[in-house]
């Protein structure tokens, strides 16, 4: 007789509080809404949390939320929050704190990457805590919840390729397990797949298939991601998957129009790659640009909408009313109606060792020169000093997310202060962070090492001195420029290739109509533009997603006329 199998040991929610009265509660409101799919443990002081927290480890268990209280002897809720994240990095964090704690909560979401602090009392769950709760194992549970993916990659430390394959991953939130060729592990592994390290980066699926190199698509198929259109003829489709784009097919396809978002790397844009954004409306604690593109992504597929990833858009025909989208593989598309939200790229640096030339040896992109904050670099950057180039909101959120791991950040900037360009809430941060140090009137104009990045060539750029300094990790963000040329010229483009819309569409333009364009309306009629790539925007999250909503209202008055 076969005996039953056992069953799945449910995921764990921890909330520890000393008061025992709030303890006892706490538990007792989760208990009522979670219990029949997550087991509730409660402990009354930090230290005999992380002991429950080693016991569960050991047994294989996994945590999905924490719940800790600011103020607590022997340990506070920030520092148990901090010691727990080693054990469970991928459970979410929740902050207890009375309203004269607001202030060292806030400062919690830079120190321990908090996902949302509650003010005590919550009282009545329904409305305070509850919703919180159910955000974050929506997204604990969108993440699989798996502390250790079975996904792996093994690469060279020093391989362009494989930074490239690990940010793929990273950027559309697949996980992985980084394995360096290397080390013992990465023997073992491409001696089992009759591979040595000639072969990399090596990607082992969760069914134990090596692919060796492979593109980006093969890479999405392999692992989840959606890469052809279900159909052929979409009333709207959007190009690009940064927040413009993303609220545009949100706001497409909840209106009945089949919509079809087309991505050529990963949902998010430079958007996704942001440390924290927290000047975005409606979250005070402010939130991760990588959790902003999953709640808008999956937001989109709740509405039909299909999302496609590593399709590149590299030709637009116009055929009557009727536009055809031709992407780099051969393949098309035919739809009514476009919204182009295809953002911008990072402006290269004008720097030995930092250019992407075709055929450029000396070139250092992957190999610690990195342009935007790669995900999964600034884990490695733990006490290290490192340096980020660029004066701008990226630059210093980015400068903010390293000095969290590193010794000390080097913040270089070209102008002879931060306030032209960053914000003020960062400006404060930055100063207020002791690791951080800014050098104005100060540019890269050298980066050179070995297999990877070993130093940087800096001058001053009041008394063009120059100063070589030690440097294994380089970030750059200094500006960006639009994705545009692939655009047929009767799309009409300012001077630096930025789309041209609305009352901004100068008389020879080519407009074709009696009336007049719509706002967001290029110099073609049925063809919208939304964010950064649309000349004179805003160049801020919260302004994309505008423009991205807005332009369905339009393509709605255009697909009426037609």
């Amino acid at each position: 007789m076969t005996a039953p199998a056992a069953a799945p040991r449910k995921p764990i929610i921890l909330t520890v509080d000393d008061d025992p009265a709030v303890s006892r509660a706490v538990a007792r409101d989760l208990r009522r809404k979670y219990a029949e799919t997550y087991r509730i443990v409660r402990a009354e002081n930090g230290p005999d949390a992380l002991d429950t927290l080693r016991e569960l480890k050991l047994r294989g268990d996994t945590v999905a939320v924490f719940v800790a209280d600011y103020r607590m002897p022997a340990m506070s809720g920030i520092e148990f929050l901090e010691a727990a994240m080693d054990l469970y990095p991928m459970a979410r964090r929740v902050l207890l704190t009375a309203y004269a704690d607001t202030h060292a909560a806030i400062d919690a979401i830079n120190v321990v990457d908090l996902d949302h602090y509650l003010l005590k009392p919550w009282d009545p769950p329904e409305e305070k805590l509850y919703p919180v709760i159910d955000a974050l194992l929506e997204a604990w549970n969108a993440d699989g919840g798996h502390p250790m993916p079975n996904t792996k990659i093994i690469g060279h430390r020093y391989s362009r390729r494989s930074s490239e394959v690990r940010e793929f991953l990273a950027s559309n939130r697949l996980p992985y397990h980084w394995i360096f060729a290397d080390d013992d592990e990465g023997h073992r592994l491409l001696e089992a797949a009759g591979l040595d390290d000639r072969a990399l980066p090596v990607v082992i699926t969760e069914t134990g298939e090596p692919l060796v190199d492979p593109s980006n698509t093969e890479l999405a198929g392999r692992l989840g991601l959606s890469t052809e259109p279900r159909a052929d003829f979409y009333d709207l489709a959007v190009i690009g998957g940064g927040p413009g784009g993303l609220a545009a097919a949100v706001y497409g396809a909840s209106e009945g129009l089949r919509t079809v978002l087309i991505e050529a790397v990963a949902t998010g844009g430079q958007a996704g790659q942001s440390s924290r954004i927290e000047n975005y409306l409606g979250f005070p604690d402010g939130v991760r640009g990588d959790q902003l593109a999953d709640r808008a992504r999956r937001q989109a597929e709740k509405f039909s909408a299909d999302l496609i990833t590593t399709r590149e858009a590299v030709a637009l025909e116009l055929h009557g009313n009727t536009r055809t989208i031709r992407f780099a593989d051969g393949g098309s598309l035919d739809c009514r109606s476009v919204v182009l939200a295809t953002g911008v790229s990072y402006r290269e640096l004008d720097a030995d060792g930092c250019h992407s030339r075709d055929g450029d040896d000396s070139s250092l992109i992957g190999r610690g020169v990195y342009y935007g904050a790669a995900t999964y670099v600034a884990a490695e950057c733990e006490d290290q000093e490192v340096y980020v180039v660029g004066g701008a909101n990226s630059a210093g959120q980015a400068a903010m997310n390293l000095a969290r791991k590193a010794a000390r950040v080097h913040l270089v900037v070209r102008g002879p202060s931060l306030e032209a360009s960053m914000s003020y809430y960062l400006i404060q941060q930055i100063e207020a962070t002791p690791n951080i140090e800014v050098h104005t009137n100060t540019r890269v104009c050298r980066a050179f090492g070995g297999e990877g990045l070993e130093n940087l060539t800096l001058i001053d750029g009041t008394t063009n001195q120059t100063t070589d300094v030690g440097c294994t990790q380089l970030f750059i963000f200094i500006g960006a420029q639009p994705r545009t040329d692939w655009l047929p010229d009767a799309i009409a483009r300012d001077d630096r290739g930025f789309v041209l819309s609305g009352p901004d569409l100068k008389p020879d333009s080519g407009w074709p109509l009696d009336r007049p364009p719509h706002h967001l309306e290029t110099s073609v009629p049925g063809v919208f533009v939304a964010g950064d790539v649309r000349a004179e925007s805003a160049k801020r999250v919260a302004a994309a997603v505008g423009e991205g909503s807005m332009a369905v209202m339009f393509v709605h008055r255009y697909l009426a006329e037609t």
